[in-house]
């Protein structure tokens, strides 16, 4: 992952989290964020279909997001979505329209004292009319259509003067539609704070369009196919507008990548494990001859040495964000507080005594546990020394903090399958098989052993053959399974990981996201008990489609003090959070 793409990624979480907490604020609705680029609503996504606010937040200007955040909270506020959902078109291009109609109305919704949303709006709607159009999309005829029409519904419905740079370009397309048109686009501005009475209006309006587009395309198709030729281009990217099922990801920027799984969707059972027979929790050290366990462990000392990390620092950050005050007995000599009847025949003798009470001594426990979960698929091995590192510091800065900790991997104990796929071709390849390896968890430190006797073990991360395939989501459970067996207050698991679940023979018998959407089905069942925080560090990438709180992280750098910062900035707003 480059310096560039990571910027970029920690821009995106920056600009999301602040719009996030913008919408949040403006709609009242606590459970709002943002996940891959998406608004989610606890587990539901919430797209936004009206085309001058799809944005890509990556990239975009903050005028920009804010401008979409804006839109969207006045979305929430002032459009029944099921209402809306049940009228809306099913003709791409209908639906088109009625999406843009609909979030336009709603912008005319803005209260009187935020006159800086109305700007907002306004301001991005014109930088969309103008990149639409120095695009060249209204080279076409249908994106000439269309953007006449967001013109002049925009116009009526906020009794404004359409653009001025592309008033001539529209006029004769206006002229030509304001006679058929002009009773429903009265009739959107008058029912603006009424939807119930908005949208037969705005459905006479989209099934205009779409009828005029029909009509045309009817008559290119049998005399001007030279025409037809010319505006391939600018036909190709109105048809972006027009594909309501993307996911909004952007090959530009590295981001973990999932989909829809249809074999766990239509699969009666869930998830489904083909056998475990052949599955094993180990201890990861025992996996490794004790010389070449110290050989490891004074090559992971070299390196951290050179990375000047500082751990005592670290340590104190990590104590002022997990620690909380604890009852520690009595604190007596007080000048304020409960009387302490012993002394008050001091106030005899001495008048003027004033330490005659005693208070409530406190003092700061860290009483926590953090259990750091690493991906130890075939892709990981190549950062396997940099993740090490990291871990060590972490757990000794949590050892200083008072902190318990645990290490904790994941892969397989076969490539393509093993065991598991041989037995599965032996009796003669049922459909849907589910997960299909034997998977491998690995124990490299255990909470209750301190980072001075479980150091030697740490460094069991660098033996190479250790890393195989991934199974995210059985992974999760198991560490979120001991972590829950613990008697500490506050429970925190931080995964550390470089992308989806990959396990080949899993994904070739079921289909491809098979185990992203397990993953994603376990991380919703956690975040709803409520019991763990988890906590996404994505090794190159943004795991954000995954983890509601994550962190894009550059480990083919040197390790600093920064990125320990910002790993204690992601913990202190997920606990603040919950």
């Amino acid at each position: 992952m480059s310096s560039n793409v990571q910027q970029q990624a920690r821009r995106q979480q920056q600009v999301e989290a602040l719009c996030a907490a913008a919408i949040r604020a403006l709609s009242g609705r606590s459970d709002l964020h943002f996940r891959g680029k998406q608004l989610y609503q606890g587990e539901h996504r919430l797209p936004m279909y009206a085309p001058h606010h799809r944005i890509d937040t990556a990239v975009a200007p903050f005028a920009d997001c804010r401008a979409a955040a804006d839109g969207m909270a006045l979305r929430l506020l002032y459009s029944d979505a099921e209402l809306h959902r049940k009228s809306c078109p099913e003709k791409p291009v209908a639906r088109l329209v009625f999406e843009l109609l609909e979030q336009l109305r709603v912008e005319t919704q803005v209260p009187a004292h935020l006159p800086g949303m109305t700007a907002n709006l306004e301001q991005r709607f014109s930088r969309w009319s103008l990149e639409f159009h120095r695009s060249g999309q209204t080279e076409s005829s249908s994106g000439l259509l269309i953007y006449t029409i967001a013109q002049m519904s925009w116009s009526r419905l906020n009794a404004r003067q359409v653009l001025e740079e592309t008033e001539d370009l529209i006029e004769s397309t206006r002229f030509s539609l304001a006679s058929s048109m002009g009773l429903a686009l009265a009739g959107l501005r008058h029912h603006r704070h009424d939807q119930v009475a908005f949208i037969p209006h705005a459905q006479a309006v989209a099934k205009l369009v779409d009828e005029t587009l029909e009509s045309w395309q009817e008559g290119e198709d049998g005399s001007n196919h030279e025409r037809q030729d010319d505006d391939d281009d600018a036909q190709q990217n109105f048809a972006l507008l027009l594909d309501f099922d993307q996911e909004g990801d952007d090959e530009r920027f590295a981001s973990a990548r999932s989909g829809t799984s249809k074999a766990l969707g239509e699969s009666r059972q869930g998830y489904t494990v083909y056998t475990t027979a052949y599955d094993r929790e180990v201890v990861a050290s025992d996996l490794v001859r004790k010389a070449q366990l110290e050989e490891f462990r004074q090559r992971l000392d070299t390196g951290i040495a050179e990375q000047g990390i500082n751990v005592p620092r670290l340590a104190r950050q990590l104590a002022a964000i997990l620690a909380t005050p604890q009852y520690d007995g009595w604190q007596y000599g007080e000048e304020e507080g409960r009387i302490d009847g012993r002394r008050l025949a001091q106030l005899v003798s001495s008048p003027t005594e004033r330490r005659l009470f005693y208070q409530d001594r406190q003092r700061p426990v860290a009483d926590c546990m953090v259990t750091l979960l690493v991906d130890c698929s075939g892709s990981m091995r190549h950062q396997s020394e940099s993740v090490a590192m990291l871990a060590d510091c972490l757990i000794r800065a949590l050892d200083i903090a008072g902190g318990r900790s645990e290490l904790l991997g994941f892969t397989t104990n076969a490539w393509n399958g093993g065991k598991p796929y041989q037995e599965w071709m032996r009796q003669g390849r049922p459909p849907a098989p589910g997960r299909l390896n034997e998977v491998c968890h690995l124990v490299f430190k255990e909470a209750d052993r301190g980072w001075r006797r479980s150091r030697r073990d740490i460094a069991a991360m660098l033996k190479g053959n250790l890393f195989r395939e991934g199974v995210d989501g059985e992974a999760v459970d198991w560490a979120c399974s001991r972590l829950l067996a613990r008697e500490e207050q506050r429970k925190i698991l931080i995964v550390i990981s470089d992308g989806s679940p990959s396990d080949t023979a899993t994904n070739l018998t079921n289909d491809a996201y098979y185990l992203d959407n397990h993953l994603k089905t376990v991380l919703a069942r956690q975040e709803r008990q409520g019991e763990i925080d988890i906590l996404g560090l994505g090794v190159g990438l943004d795991l954000s489609p995954f983890y509601r709180h994550s962190l894009a992280t550059d480990m083919s750098q040197a390790l600093d003090n920064h990125l320990f910062d910002e790993i204690v900035q992601l913990i202190a707003q997920r606990i603040h959070r919950s």
